[in-house]
């Protein structure tokens, strides 16, 4: 896009100070190919606040508005999902839990649950592998964005997003909506009942869990950090883990430099390479 075709005016130091303010409340770095999808996702903001410059519109973040921080986090923030999303990682979990049944109700955490369909098939795991729909499970789905929580929430998905999932499991864990809600679905309670929906923020000091997890999926979420910020967020993880709990990572991440808190055990799994420091409890 011609910078003379905008609406607002967006310069580099614009920019610039765009990316420090998201790497510090969240931890995401921008690279500078980012620059348009910036411009066109704030400039919304800026619509909405009635601000006609930029520089209004960082200042009015400058001054701490708690709104629109958030409003500004969520636009920044790519929350692409689907459900049973890198498939390979659900008969892990399975066999995982399996291999727990009978001795204590398991915890997982999903730390990046974005719109719930990463959660909501965790759960629906946990139906096929206790074959009940009240497994002694208790899953915690945890985001940064606000608005994907609360259609996380909410449950309701639109019939296209599951299409690529098998009819049986349609049939089992969603209701199907007629009149006004026709070509929506909405999961069924009992998976609503085992999942807790928070906001978090992977960067704050204080998690305030409930540790120990049997397994914390954190998949594609890497990507958007440093090495060193990614290494300070395992390096939580680990006191969390059961010591033979799992951390799922997405496709395109890779834990080499973080050798010292996790080993790869299969495909984007990992454990806790040293069990002393996990959790013990």
């Amino acid at each position: 896009m011609a910078t003379n075709d905008r609406e607002f005016h967006f310069t580099d130091k614009d920019f610039e100070v765009v990316c420090k303010l998201i790497y510090s409340h969240a931890g995401i770095a921008l690279n500078p190919s980012k620059k348009d999808m910036v411009y066109s996702r704030l400039a919304r903001r800026l619509r909405a606040t009635g601000l006609s410059s930029f520089r209004d519109y960082l200042k009015l973040l400058e001054s701490n508005d708690e709104t629109e921080w958030q409003a500004f986090t969520n636009a920044l923030t790519t929350n692409l999902t689907s459900f049973f999303r890198e498939q390979h990682h659900f008969p892990i979990l399975a066999e995982h839990a399996r291999k727990h049944k009978g001795r204590h109700p398991l915890n997982l955490w999903c730390s990046a649950s974005s719109t719930g369909e990463e959660p909501y098939s965790m759960a629906m795991t946990m139906v096929e592998v206790f074959n009940t729909y009240t497994p002694p499970v208790h899953i915690i789905a945890t985001d940064l964005d606000t608005n994907v929580l609360a259609k996380a929430e909410a449950g309701i998905y639109a019939m296209d997003r599951l299409e690529k999932m098998p009819q049986d499991k349609i049939k089992n864990f969603f209701l199907k909506g007629s009149g006004k809600h026709e070509g929506f679905a909405r999961v069924r309670p009992e998976l609503r009942d085992m999942i807790t929906f928070r906001q978090l923020n992977l960067l704050d000091s204080n998690w305030a869990l409930r540790p120990p997890f049997d397994a914390i999926f954190c998949r594609n979420v890497m990507i958007y950090f440093d090495k060193q910020t990614q290494h300070q967020i395992l390096s939580k993880f680990v006191p969390l883990l059961r010591p033979d709990g799992l951390l799922f990572a997405g496709h395109s991440e890779s834990f080499h430099h973080a050798a010292d808190l996790f080993k790869l055990i299969g495909n984007t799994v990992y454990q806790v390479a040293d069990k002393t420091k996990a959790h013990h409890g």
